[in-house]
């Protein structure tokens, strides 16, 4: 038998971490990993313009993007930069008349409101057109962002991790974490204090969590802090919302599945600056109406999106290897939710196409691990009128008459995908390390959360269990769906629950045969006692295909 300390230091090494000096930065409470911003190509050009416009006087707008990145992102700025300069405004596009990033005439609005300067938060770096007309309207530009760029950079100053002339060694970051290093570009460029960084680092664990970066490198480091910066409480306005949501601590889950669809909800149902509004107040009246606002926001967001789901379902059709829907009076605030719903539960990738009204279409994209969906829509960029996003999930704009060769593109394109790899689709649960029941315990729960936070990049540890006889079977819930059973070790029982399947598996756990299962282990409190749970992900008879 193993204990915590060698379970952890395999499950280490099978993620590639394996030097000491590496096992005790990513285990450590208070990681050192980051880098010089000014490592990032244009920001010393960038902070020298900005602190130029900033000592001139000049009306600064902030630009940026209607989900829970660029919200986060607006707010890093508005609240750092605001330590300098008073003339601070921002602008967030309309998801629903504007669409993703810069518009011309979103430019001009900004431009007659007296701004002379724009700075893009998690978006801008393909917007070359966008760009030009700015200057032409005696705008200055300067562009941040963390998108690829395929298509032709914007002709301006542009800091993003993904510049392939770039010398910064971490490309990871989400749109706050650049916000964030421009804003600690500035504060080494001048007299402010360490602590307007450190007083932003929950808004970046936030932004970082919710657009699904790797958890890697610095932004381990950035969402460690800010998450630790949550939970003191310094932010009234995001423990007031923790607190509406019936959350005990801010962490990388309740950010995944709580605060960050709250945020996002506001973009998607009527509009992001609520969201700001929120997280920038520290009136307890305006906080309370934006708490009640963003709640009201995702419950209708829920109902919307169950029947969005339902029908778009009903719509995909035997046979197709990949999924593309026009779909009329989708909400397209869900759109993209809906998709990922769809992609998870027939394991292709999934477009959503909505009519605007004007000859043309709206798509939204997510895709499989395999499949790269910003390289597919790329070989036929001719089909859009603009598009962008990343390998998971993409957005473009089209003609509607061009919807048939979309269509047919994306089923040929994954046809050639499917040669070149014939399990390309298949679904193969993953896990860390094999493990005995009698290994897995309270200790081991405890050790596993060193290893937080959890997400992309590096999900919480899976375990395989094989061999084991499910003993008293009990099948619970109103449709007896849900089953708690326990595998005996040597040692005494290991609780194992499986949630939603159990009566398709309902003939296997009662037939006394052995069984292999794949899950988390977590623990529970009761009473002052605690008790080990292993959640199951996946159960089998025999053989069956898994991966580590």
């Amino acid at each position: 038998m193993r204990n915590p300390e060698e379970i952890i230091s395999e499950i280490l090494t099978e993620r590639g971490i394996i030097e000491d000096k590496d096992i005790e930065e990513f285990l450590s409470e208070k990681p050192q990993k980051t880098y010089d911003p000014f490592l990032l190509a244009d920001m010393r050009a960038g902070v020298d313009l900005l602190l130029s416009e900033i000592e001139k006087g000049s009306k600064i707008c902030i630009y940026g993007d209607y989900d829970a990145d660029g919200v986060t992102s607006v707010c890093v700025l508005l609240q750092g930069l605001g330590h300098l300069t008073d003339r601070l405004s921002y602008y967030i596009p309309s998801r629903f008349t504007e669409g993703y990033g810069l518009n011309v005439e979103a430019l001009d609005r900004i431009r007659a409101s007296g701004a002379d300067m724009v700075v893009t938060v998690d978006c801008g770096c393909v917007s070359y057109r966008e760009v030009e007309h700015a200057k032409s309207i005696g705008l200055k530009i300067l562009v941040t962002d963390h998108h690829n760029i395929e298509d032709v950079m914007a002709d301006c100053l542009v800091i993003d991790p993904k510049r392939k002339d770039n010398t910064y060694p971490f490309n990871g970051l989400a749109g706050c974490g650049v916000a964030f290093k421009l804003l600690q570009a500035v504060q080494r460029s001048t007299d402010m204090p360490k602590g307007v960084l450190t007083e932003v680092l929950d808004l970046v664990a936030l932004g970082t969590v919710a657009d699904i970066v790797p958890l890697k490198d610095e932004n381990r480091t950035l969402v460690k802090y800010g998450i630790a910066a949550g939970n003191s409480g310094r932010r009234k306005s995001l423990t007031a919302l923790k607190d509406a949501i019936s959350l005990e601590s801010i962490n990388s889950e309740n950010i995944s599945f709580g605060l960050a669809p709250h945020i996002n909800a506001a973009g998607r149902m009527e509009r992001a600056d609520m969201a700001v509004e929120l997280l920038m107040s520290r009136d307890d009246g305006v906080i309370r109406e934006n708490v009640d606002r963003l709640i009201h926001c995702n419950k209708e967001r829920k109902a919307i999106q169950e029947k969005d789901y339902e029908r778009c379902l009903k719509e995909i059709e035997d046979g197709d290897n990949f999924i593309v829907l026009r779909m009329e009076n989708i909400h397209e605030g869900i759109a993209g939710i809906t998709a990922g719903k769809l992609k998870d539960r027939v394991n292709r990738p999934v477009i959503i196409t909505t009519p605007t009204g004007d000859g043309k279409l709206k798509g939204t994209c997510r895709s499989t691990e395999k499949v790269d969906i910003y390289k597919v829509l790329n070989n036929h960029s001719e089909l859009f009128i603009r598009f962008g996003g990343h390998r998971s999930a993409s957005g473009f704009l089209m003609n509607d008459e061009d919807f048939p060769v979309l269509k047919a593109s994306m089923e040929d394109e994954i046809r050639k995908l499917m040669l070149e790899d014939d399990e390309l689709f298949d679904k193969s649960l993953k896990y860390d390390i094999k493990a005995h029941p009698d290994e897995l315990t309270a200790d081991l729960v405890h050790s596993i959360s060193r290893l937080e936070p959890f997400g992309e990049g590096n999900p919480e540890p899976r375990f395989l269990i094989e061999g084991i006889v499910p003993e008293n079977v009990f099948f619970m819930g109103d449709e007896k769906n849900h089953v708690r059973f326990e595998a005996h070790g040597s040692k005494g029982s290991l609780s194992c629950v499986l949630f939603r399947r159990g009566g398709e598996n309902r003939e296997l756990l009662l037939s006394g045969k052995a069984v292999d299962i794949t899950g988390r282990l977590t623990s529970q409190v009761w009473r002052g006692t605690e008790r080990v749970q292993f959640m199951i992900d996946d159960i089998a008879e025999g053989e069956k295909r898994y991966e580590n």
